[in-house]
C-alpha cells in the first residue's frame, strides 16, 4: 500500500458515507489520506453537492452516454490518473465497477454494505431491499460489513463487519437508520487500517495487524 492514499470517492446518492469520511480526515483521524476526487452516474448526487461545497473536484460522469464499456472505462481510468488515485472508496454507488477497473486497482477498492456478508448480499441486494429481506428472514441481528471489491457483487474478502440488533418491532426504515449509523463509524476505521498499512491480502483472505 501506498504510504498516503489518495482516494476517489465513488457515490449515487445522498453521500452521508462520503460526509463521514470526509470529516474522519479533516478532524486528523486519517492523516495518510486525501480525498481527491469524487465521482457520480447521477448529476444530482447529494455526494457531488458535498464535495463542491467542501472544495473537493466534483465530476458527474454519465454511465449511459458511451457507446461501448471500454470507452466509459477509458473515461474513468483517465480521470483516476488525472488525480494520481491510488485506491477507491465505494459510496453508495449504484453502477457495477468494471473489470479493468478492478484489475488496475486490484485489492485497492472497497466497498460497504449495509448487512453481515455473505448473508444477503448480491444482485439486487442494497438499501431498503437489504432491510426488508433481513427483516423477512427472522434475523435477530444484522450489520455493516466493509469489504474488497472483485468481479462479483459482495464477494470480496470481508475487512471489518460490525453487528447491529433486530429489535422487536423493527421497521426497514429504523433498521436502516441504526446500520446506516454504524456505517459512518465502520468506513473511517476500515480507511484508517489501510492508510495505515495495517491491511494485507492474500489471495481471498484479509489480514490486519493490530490496529492500535
Amino acid at each position: 500500500m501506498p504510504d498516503r492514499l489518495i482516494i476517489a470517492i465513488f457515490a449515487s446518492g445522498k453521500g452521508s458515507n462520503f460526509k463521514a469520511i470526509l470529516d474522519a480526515i479533516r478532524a486528523g483521524k486519517i492523516p495518510s489520506a486525501q480525498i481527491a476526487v469524487v465521482l457520480s452516474n447521477k448529476p444530482d448526487s447529494g455526494a457531488l453537492r458535498i464535495a463542491s461545497e467542501s472544495g473537493i473536484p466534483a465530476i458527474h460522469i454519465d454511465w449511459n452516454q458511451f457507446p461501448s464499456d471500454e470507452q466509459l472505462t477509458d473515461c474513468v481510468l483517465g480521470v483516476l490518473q488525472e488525480y494520481l488515485v491510488n485506491f477507491i472508496v465505494l459510496a453508495g454507488f449504484m453502477k457495477k465497477i468494471d473489470p479493468r477497473v478492478i484489475g488496475v486497482y486490484r485489492h485497492r477498492i472497497i466497498n460497504i454494505h449495509p448487512a453481515l456478508l455473505p448473508s444477503f448480499g448480491g444482485a439486487g441486494m442494497y438499501g431498503r431491499h437489504v432491510h426488508e429481506a433481513v427483516l423477512k428472514a427472522g434475523e435477530t441481528v444484522t450489520g455493516a460489513t466493509v469489504h474488497l471489491v472483485d468481479e462479483e457483487y459482495d464477494q470480496g474478502p470481508i475487512v471489518l463487519q460490525r453487528r447491529v440488533q433486530v429489535e422487536p418491532g423493527e421497521t426497514p426504515e429504523t433498521l436502516a437508520a441504526k446500520v446506516l449509523s454504524v456505517e459512518h463509524e465502520l468506513y473511517p476505521e476500515a480507511i484508517r487500517l489501510f492508510a495505515e498499512g495495517k491491511v494485507t491480502v492474500d489471495a481471498q483472505h484479509v489480514t490486519i495487524m493490530n490496529s492500535q
